[in-house]
């Protein structure tokens, strides 16, 4: 089942929340629910009291995770599912092809070690220049949530996020043969 930790929290949904108030109702509702303080009580109480506990952990090491906090905004509005061939920008798509052309050329450069630090760097400016891009998007949703096809923009910064992670798993694999 499906747990909207905006509405957990009764805070609004957002890709900057306000990181203090998290952090305070996440504490808060662990000292009201943890397992611990209900050991006396019957089965169905501490019950649902390990059920609150797990959720508000389950809440916070999303929420605070901006990586995890927009997958789970774009669970909500119902535009992520796991199943999907999503379709990246053929732009995109080919950077990524000769980003994978050149970590399979590493073995024959002269240098390899020198090669995966230069690839790593790539990659790294291109995250950081990903990052910049979806940045002002994100903001815009926070001040306009009902601007819902600004989702549209982020569910592509997604997929290509997971994209490059895939790259880098690659690249780290590489580097330890």
């Amino acid at each position: 089942m499906f747990i909207n930790y905006f509405d957990f929290y009764q805070i609004p949904v957002a890709f900057f929340p306000d990181e203090t108030e998290l952090r305070n109702l996440f504490f808060k509702i662990n000292r009201e629910y943890h397992p611990d303080y209900f050991t006396q009580s019957d089965a169905l109480t501490q019950e649902k009291a390990l059920e609150l506990t797990s959720i508000n952990n389950k809440a916070y090491q999303t929420l605070s995770n901006p990586e995890l906090r927009i997958k789970h905004i774009l669970q909500i509005y119902g535009l992520l599912d796991e199943d999907e061939k999503y379709q990246l920008p053929q732009s995109f798509l080919l950077e990524m092809m000769d980003i994978n052309e050149q970590i399979m050329e590493v073995s024959f450069s002269e240098d390899p070690e020198q090669e995966l630090i230069r690839l790593n760097q790539q990659i790294a400016n291109l995250e950081e220049n990903m990052k910049n891009e979806i940045s002002p998007v994100l903001h815009n949703f926070d001040q306009n949530p009902q601007q819902v096809e600004l989702l549209q923009t982020v569910k592509d910064f997604y997929y290509k996020n997971r994209y490059i992670l895939r790259i880098k798993e690659s690249l780290s694999n590489f580097a330890h043969r």
